[in-house]
């Protein structure tokens, strides 16, 4: 999913006031997370959802995530993906102290269609990417009827 720019509306007073709003963009640019904008948005964590005939595929890529501080439930149709980033980096050396730590909550709803076998689901987590297994019910499955002829 790519992300489109959003136009800036212009303000009256051509290549001076336009010049202002690049100086502007470049410096809110630098003060903003380096986390993607996915993340400021709250649109993270990204996902990807597969339908096939029997079940559903969800990919979410939860980078910095453990598998204890990811929470996954379903509800009717509605699978819920929710959980917490906890990264910290310390560094500590002869004249030299560098930390950083990245905290935040997440949470995505999605609803699928079709009943879900909550029973069945399988999810499993490598190298930041969460996927998860979603059994559709047996009454959900599709049934192929056979013309018989005369």
């Amino acid at each position: 999913m790519a992300l489109l720019p959003v136009k800036k509306r212009e303000r009256p007073g051509g290549e001076l006031s336009r010049f202002h709003d690049e100086m502007d963009d470049l410096i809110s640019s630098f003060f903003q997370p380096w986390e993607s904008p996915l993340w400021r948005t709250g649109r993270w964590p990204a996902i990807d959802v597969t339908e096939k005939d029997d079940h559903f595929l969800v990919h979410a890529e939860v980078p910095g995530c453990k598998p204890d501080d990811i929470d996954i439930s379903v509800s009717g149709n509605i699978l819920s993906i929710s959980g917490e980033k906890k990264q910290q980096e310390e560094v500590k050396e002869k004249g030299y102290y560098h930390a950083e730590r990245v905290f935040g909550s997440f949470r995505r709803d999605l609803t699928l269609s079709g009943d879900l076998d909550p029973n069945k689901i399988e999810a499993t987590y490598k190298d930041g990417i969460l996927n998860i297994k979603v059994p559709k019910s047996e009454k959900a499955k599709p049934v192929k009827i056979k013309v018989k002829g005369q």
